[in-house]
Order: structure tokens, then sequence, then C-alpha cells
């Protein structure tokens, strides 16, 4: 009996620790709390080192806003959902999160804004040339330089200040965006995956809790 005890113990404990290794496997902190070691950066004309405008500080990325670039994670995603928290250090601005990044160029990519600017915050704007099924151009017009699919319903942004979620999945190139639980849009990109990237656009902003999860 004791030794029946003892397998059935230790088959529960491999399948525990099976189960909590796969889900460990899924869940990845694209931010450590500590450093950025797990980013690149873009600075627009190579104004100033990237540390002048990425930072950590107090267990959150800091961002400058000035001059005009973004962070990329190295590695490429796709299938996945997104958990991002931000706020406003001071006044409320202009930032977006970078989804599906084809190819990184100076100081826009290859890819879709989930937009954050004050008030806009669920907006995408498709950047360096992407697309999205959902952007319809009026016929004889010529495309704008920031093409903008926006948001379903009214802003569901907290006050300056106070810390902000997205939440965003990413599907077979389609992207569904929630702004502190709240559905505001959806778009689908031929683009399956690609880099992520936290814009650095405006004034100072703070991010933190930045965690994929695979699909």
């Amino acid at each position: 009996m004791k030794k029946r005890m003892l397998s059935a113990f230790l088959m529960a404990a491999a399948v525990f620790m099976g189960t909590t290794f796969v889900q460990a496997q899924k869940t990845v902190k694209l931010f450590n709390g500590k450093d950025l070691s797990n980013w690149s950066f873009i600075v627009d004309k190579n104004a100033v080192p990237a540390e002048q405008v990425f930072s950590v500080r107090d267990g959150a990325i800091h961002i400058a806003g000035q001059p005009f670039g973004y962070m990329y994670t190295k590695e490429k995603y796709g299938d996945y959902k997104l958990n991002v928290e931000w706020r406003w250090v001071g006044e409320a601005t202009n930032s977006g999160i970078f989804l599906l990044i084809e190819e990184t160029k100076n100081p826009f990519p290859n890819g879709i804004e989930c937009q954050l600017a004050a008030g806009k915050a669920g907006d995408f704007v498709l950047l360096g040339g992407s697309d999205l099924f959902e952007f319809h151009q009026r016929p004889g017009t010529e495309r704008p330089a920031f093409p903008v699919v926006e948001r379903t319903n009214p802003s569901s942004e907290k006050a300056t200040g106070e810390w902000n979620r997205a939440t965003i999945y990413v599907k077979d190139g389609v992207i569904t965006v929630f702004v502190n639980g709240v559905y505001q849009n959806t778009g689908t990109n031929k683009v399956k995956s690609g880099h992520i990237g936290l814009q650095s656009e405006g004034k100072d902003i703070q991010f933190r809790n930045v965690v994929l999860t695979k699909l």
C-alpha cells in the first residue's frame, strides 16, 4: 500500500511539474523589471544615445518621449496574448505599442501601432507601408502617410498618473485590442509574426508588466 501511495504521489508530482513547465514555457516576461536586455533600440537620426531615451526606474520602463524612436523585442512573435500596462508621468501626450514589426526602420518601423495617444488608445496606425484589411481608402484619394483604423468604442483610458492596461491578442495576423477591459478594435494583417515595440513620441511615459502568453 505504501509503495502504491508513493508511486501515485510521484506520478502526480511529475504531472504537476510537467504542467508547470509547459505554462512557464508559454509565458514570456518581455520586461524583467530590472533592465532592457531583451530589447533593441531605434532613436531618430541617432540624435542621442538610446539610454538617454529608454531606461528602467523603480521597476518600470521609462521612455522620455523625445527624440522619436522605439524599443523593440530582439525576437519576433506570432499567435500570442500581450498584456502591457502604461501611465503618463506628467502630461498625457503620445506613445504606442508596435505590433507585427516586419522590418525595423528609423524612426518608424514597418508594422501596426496600437495607438496610446491620450484620448485615442486603441486606434490602429499603419506604419511604414503596412496594411490592414479594415483600412478603406477613398477612391481617387492619396494614401495618407499614417493611415488610421479608428477604435470602436469611446475612450476607456484612466486619468493621467493612473496605470492603464492594454490586452492585445494576435492570432493568424488578426489583432484584437482591449483597453482597461473594454473592447476597442480589431485589425486583419497578412503578416503573422513580428517584433513588438514601445514608442518614444511625445513626453514621459512608463510601462510595466509587459508579458506575452503564447496561444
